[in-house]
């Protein structure tokens, strides 16, 4: 799986985008960097796209861990948990 982590001297390179006016207009009156705000938006998206598809890649087994803990308790429970197992 590719990495979107910073590396020190990212290779760059041009795209064209199409972006609202609007949004454009404020970022400019702000002073921001549109490539780089692009960018970390991009950036973002990938991670949650990434984080969604783990989650359902794993609902099953996550599911299951689920059931087993629900029903037969934490496999290790701490010295200063209750006698049930709660925290």
């Amino acid at each position: 799986m590719p990495s979107t982590a910073h590396a020190r001297n990212p290779k760059r390179r041009p795209v064209n985008l199409t972006i609202r006016e609007d949004i454009l207009s404020d970022a400019k009156a702000l002073n921001l960097n549109a490539s780089k705000a692009a960018e970390a938006g991009i950036e973002a998206a990938i991670k949650q796209a990434r984080e969604e598809n783990w989650l359902a890649e794993n609902r099953e087994a996550i599911g299951a861990h689920n059931q087993r803990v629900a029903e037969s308790g934490p496999l290790l429970v701490p010295d200063w948990a209750d006698d049930h197992g709660a925290l």
